[in-house]
């Protein structure tokens, strides 16, 4: 017996001891993690992002985060920046993987999604709608004024057609019948409309809308059309917002570099925040990169909706905008409303 009660007291210092080594074990594991967090582990080698935006309000939140990589302050990914003045030249460099991150014009996003079958996500809602009904006088108070009038417009067969006939619609006016809406090729040719007709109305974007005032002082925002469609969306089941423009990414890209696209969506993040609350500073980027005039951007940015929306609020949004698109003309979605693997969400 006093052997049997040996054996079993020299087993229990044995499991003891194992016990302690697995504490040290473990120890060495918390210390690791602590110096990783801390920083005096090797980081990761930097990874090239190459990152690609449109001319306007889809590349304004960006700016901070493009001068800090710019100027030597980022150090934990390799940014390089591009802006382009058209989609076209956006669209075949994201597929041909010349370009990993773009910021894009919402339904491009679901169209790019479509054709390449599921290798575009989307990160973020960067823009909200930046569609205003504008006009020489006082009249326009409400979507109801705007009956027995007529609207001076450009981009017929698209987005601003398929948002303004929603929020008509929604307020019980008929387009073509209760308003009519006289479709010009550009912006420019429906400032040329309003200042030979007195009593005219035209539906012009940011920052258009802030040059053509700056050309005619006398020219008023009526109706924020942002704010119209949250009107209508307060009694419907399925939400929506008024989008402008997102922020895509690669699919095999995401995949391949998950630090990466969490890397630069924090510092995106700051980027908007940081645009929003320092108007004139951010102006003054904006103007550098060429975007849009500077003197122009200090007036435009507190109505470009400039915004960093990502996750569940994203999903709800983004879907429910691109289902009345849907409705309107498949085609401007790309046939098909994009699955949940469209919606980058962590």
């Amino acid at each position: 017996m006093k052997k049997i009660i040996s054996l079993i007291t020299a087993l229990m210092l044995s499991a003891a001891l194992l016990a302690g080594c697995g504490s040290t074990g473990s120890g060495s594991a918390d210390q690791t993690d602590t110096q990783e967090n801390s920083g005096t582990q090797t980081q990761a080698e930097p990874v090239d992002v190459n990152v690609m935006a449109l001319k306007g309000p889809t590349a304004m939140g960006m700016v901070k985060l493009m001068d800090d990589a710019d100027s030597g302050n980022v150090d934990t990914e390799n940014y390089s920046f591009g802006i382009a003045a058209s989609a076209d030249e956006v669209t075949p460099k994201l597929i041909q993987g010349e370009a990993d991150i773009a910021a894009v014009p919402a339904n491009l996003a679901s169209v790019l999604y479509n054709k390449t079958e599921g290798q575009i996500q989307v990160l973020a809602v960067n823009t909200l709608g930046v569609l205003y009904i504008v006009e020489n006088g006082d009249s326009i108070q409400s979507v109801s004024d705007l009956a027995g009038r007529t609207i001076y417009a450009s981009g017929k067969g698209s987005t601003p057609e398929y948002a303004l006939n929603f929020i008509l619609e929604k307020n019980g006016l008929t387009p073509g019948t209760d308003v009519t809406v006289e479709w010009k090729s550009e912006h420019s040719e429906c400032v040329s409309a309003l200042a030979q007709d007195p009593e005219g109305i035209a539906m012009l974007p940011q920052p258009f809308v802030t040059t053509a005032q700056a050309k005619n002082p006398n020219l008023k925002t009526a109706l924020d059309l942002t704010e119209e469609w949250d009107k209508v969306m307060e009694n419907e089941e399925t939400k929506s917002s008024l989008l402008t423009g997102v922020v895509v990414v690669r699919k095999e890209f995401a995949e391949e570099n998950p630090e990466a696209v969490e890397d630069f969506m924090e510092r995106y993040a700051d980027s908007v925040e940081y645009v929003n609350d320092n108007v004139e500073e951010a102006a003054e980027l904006v103007g550098n990169y060429d975007i849009v005039a500077a003197d122009v951007a200090v007036k435009a940015i507190p109505e470009c909706n400039i915004v960093c929306i990502t996750g569940e609020d994203m999903k709800e949004q983004l879907s429910g905008y691109l289902t009345v698109l849907k409705d309107a003309n498949p085609e401007s979605i790309g046939g098909e409303l994009p699955g949940d693997d469209f919606y980058y969400i962590q």
